[in-house]
């Protein structure tokens, strides 16, 4: 199942209430157990998706939705495991992958299948997918394997790991960017300082949220900023034009996920949080 979303200018949100602002920028409802669900978004056509498998397998591969023979006939794909251990088998070759561990998808495969080693602890998937120009091998990358930035800092509550995993120093990708951040116990702003790159979009997917605890995520223009409020397996769509930073009640993470023109990840515009409006 693929919904569509169609994202908007910044002149428009001005307008936007709470509803419309969630409905074009924030998806949710992504990780229900036993489906794969996916959104289709033409903010640089990045789809996401999630996918909980139980006692059975889950199974995609078909390109009906996106107007391909194969949903990889033209597009690559990161799968972050967000919770318990399982199996990503592409075109037969099967990959172990342990909570925040990623599979990387190439172009060209054929058929993915999701399954969980323990139905009871199931496997949480969480999938960016972008279109691509180059045919690059599926491989796992382990939480391991990936590199690790210490940002921030403990005084100003914003401390914080990012881990690249699909990145150029780690594992290639044609456009794609993909990493999964953790706050430090007592921080809860991340993405400090603001900042906006012009040249890629960003999906921010928040999870290990409480039930009862929430994300305030900034987003708009620096001197025109909006607010959404986000649970726990909430994706966030930032366009190039929007800031994206926010704080949290509680414990929490966050994948990333980006595409556009470039895979530089320091191309970014610093905004002064005195500058925010």
């Amino acid at each position: 199942m693929m919904r569509t979303v169609y994202g908007a200018s910044p002149a428009d949100i001005a307008g936007m209430d709470t509803e419309r602002l969630r409905a074009e920028f924030l998806v949710d409802g992504l990780f229900r157990p036993a489906t794969i669900e996916f959104v289709y978004t033409h903010i640089d056509r990045m789809i996401v998706g999630g996918a909980v498998p139980l006692a059975n397998p889950l199974m995609f591969g078909s390109g009906a939705d996106v107007g391909t023979e194969l949903f990889f006939t033209a597009r690559e794909m990161g799968i972050a495991n967000l919770g318990g251990s399982g199996t990503v088998t592409v075109d037969g070759t099967r990959f172990v992958v342990a909570n925040r561990d990623v599979v990387y998808v190439g172009r060209g495969a054929r058929e993915v299948t999701l399954q969980s080693d323990d139905p009871e602890r199931p496997a949480c998937f969480y999938m960016n997918s972008v279109p691509v120009g180059a045919d690059i091998p599926h491989r796992l990358i382990a939480k391991g394997e990936a590199k690790p930035m210490v940002l921030g800092e403990e005084a100003r509550a914003n401390k914080r790991t990012l881990r690249m995993y699909i990145h150029p120093e780690v594992a290639p990708s044609c456009l794609l960017l993909m990493g999964i951040t953790d706050l430090a116990p007592g921080s809860v702003w991340n993405t400090m300082p603001p900042h906006l790159h012009e040249r890629r979009m960003e999906a921010y997917c928040y999870f290990d949220l409480a039930a009862a605890d929430r994300i305030v995520h900034l987003m708009g223009r620096p001197d025109n900023t909006r607010h959404l409020v986000v649970a726990d397996g909430d994706v966030v769509l930032s366009p190039a034009w929007s800031v994206h930073m926010g704080a949290g009640t509680g414990p929490y993470a966050f994948v990333w996920g980006m595409t556009g023109e470039n895979q530089a990840y320091t191309d970014v515009d610093p905004v002064d949080v005195k500058d925010l409006r």
